[in-house]
């Protein structure tokens, strides 16, 4: 949930769109221009102001400069962290992006982002210049800044009922995903005690509606999102006073969904059946390829395939889980991944070619282990030397190394680097587990052990493997695959109907 909630505010409030082959023809016919000059926002959740934004419009000789700041003080699992956001970029005169440069930050983490556009190619870095990651992302349309076209679509160009869709290109988690931005009129709103005319703009992220007032000048005047996050024009003055007490309420808890029935002794159960409600048309619908395209209960082709496969079997809207046997043969666990080798390559978060990574996995396990063998030790090590506390950043495995502290994104990232080093396909899975009576979104591992016939969940923040079956896996990936899960907040609903032990 904490990873999550960072990716959102990166999109809502500084992400980086590229519009559908023509949509930047329509928008540079537009009348609205990006406004010029310094905006403050007080950010509040539930009423209860948790920090400010402040953005700053200039125009340049070639073109505009954009530069946004954010600091919240976030109540994540009863521990309260500052978070502060930074972007700044350099926009064309089409206000087409040329180049940013994104920090998110909180008390042990720090995460960095720098890209520049040439042509139709998005070279993003990340990482300061010692780890410094390099990856070139292929443009069909030059990116827009995400804040720009928000504003620009409210202050011309949209009839009432009119809306377009943009891919948007997210600096936190290297992901793109489509933001439809529809105008649904003209209200009153009053800002800073004085009424104001505003275009009313809904804002659908992945299946998460956010609400937007726009000022017919083009500046945004409110924002509403979910987990009862909201944005409102202030002075400078405003947006700094209360700052000491800001904190919001625990966001964990409030994401988190009410479990229909208690479950007593999760670990000991071999199947969990439970009714599915609430999950957005289409969301995971991903075609299958080879022999995952046959497996589970359903053409999951034209469904939920990441719902579907291996120890989950969803069909007719109530999804069954059954626990791996840790000698008996696991088919691929749903989604199209392909062959097996891609799974042991390193990536930006997951550097699992480091020297520092390989030389501590050199420690954990001897070079003659079995698969099984090395996954054990590895959950095992991960889930006794990595201190258990949630962290707000965008998590990466060397990082985690380092700092042996996070929540379960970190724990689950470190033990794929360590999986992958070691010649084991891993993987990141994502969806909901089982606490004290509700589910809570949650990350862990699934690993492919040859010696034990095939894939197999681990989870090293509970010291599992096989993970329990209140494990629900709706998305398999790394940051960017995990923005699927914004669909289902809110929205989510479980009715548990047979447990079996």
């Amino acid at each position: 949930m904490i990873l999550i909630f960072a990716l959102l505010l990166s999109v809502r409030l500084v992400g980086v769109p590229k519009p559908l082959a023509g949509a930047a023809e329509t928008l540079s016919r537009q009348p609205g221009v990006i406004p010029v000059g310094e905006f403050w926002m007080n950010i509040t959740q539930a009423g209860r102001k948790i920090g400010y934004a402040q953005r700053n419009y200039s125009r340049t000789e070639d073109g505009f400069r954009f530069s946004e700041n954010i600091f919240m003080r976030i109540n994540t699992m009863g521990v309260v962290q500052p978070l502060t956001v930074r972007t700044a970029a350099e926009l064309k005169p089409d206000r087409t992006l040329a180049s940013f440069q994104f920090d998110l930050g909180s008390n042990l983490f720090k995460f960095t982002a720098r890209g520049e556009v040439e042509g139709k190619k998005l070279t993003v870095r990340i990482g300061g210049p010692a780890e410094e990651k390099i990856s070139v992302i292929d443009l069909a349309e030059p990116p827009y800044l995400g804040g720009g076209i928000l504003e620009s679509a409210g202050a011309g160009g949209l009839q009432p009922g009119e809306g377009r869709t943009f891919p948007v290109f997210d600096p936190a988690s290297m992901g793109q995903r489509p933001v439809r931005i529809t105008l649904l009129g003209e209200e009153e709103l009053t800002i800073m005690g004085k009424s104001r005319r505003a275009r009313k703009l809904s804002v659908d992220f992945m299946g998460m509606k956010q609400i937007a007032w726009v000022d017919p000048d083009g500046s945004v005047l409110r924002e509403e999102g979910i987990l009862g996050i909201a944005l409102e024009r202030v002075t400078h003055g405003e947006a700094l006073e209360g700052l000491e007490g800001a904190v919001s309420a625990d966001l964990t808890e409030i994401a988190s969904i009410p479990s229909s029935k208690p479950i007593e002794g999760a670990a000991a159960l071999k199947v969990l059946k439970i009714r599915l409600e609430g999950l957005p048309e289409g969301s995971f619908a991903k075609p299958l390829q080879g022999a995952d395209a046959h497996k589970g209960g359903k053409d999951v082709s034209e469904g939920f395939p990441f719902l579907d496969g291996g120890r989950q079997i969803y069909l007719n809207g109530v999804l069954t889980i059954r626990r791996e046997s840790p000698a008996a043969h696991t088919a691929r666990s749903g989604g199209a991944i392909g062959g097996l080798s891609a799974l042991l390559d390193p990536t930006p978060f997951i550097q699992s070619d480091h020297p520092k990574i390989r030389k501590k996995l050199a420690e954990i396990v001897g070079p003659g282990d079995p698969d099984g063998v090395k996954a054990d030790k590895l959950v095992a090590w991960v889930y006794k030397n990595l201190e258990k506390r949630p962290v707000l950043s965008v998590p990466n495995a060397l990082e985690t190394l380092e700092n042996r502290v996070g929540d379960c994104n970190e724990h689950a990232v470190l033990l794929a680097a360590f999986a992958r080093a070691a010649g084991i396909p891993a993987e990141v899975e994502a969806g909901v587990v089982y606490l004290r009576g509700r589910f809570f979104y949650h990350a862990w591992n699934v690993l492919y052990l040859r010696d034990r016939g095939g894939w197999m969940t681990a989870d090293s923040v509970f010291g599992q493997m096989p993970a329990d079956v209140t494990h629900i896996r709706f998305v398999r990936g790394e940051a960017d695959r995990q923005l699927d899960l914004v669909g289902l907040i809110g929205r989510l609903k479980l009715e548990i109907l047979e447990m079996e032990r």
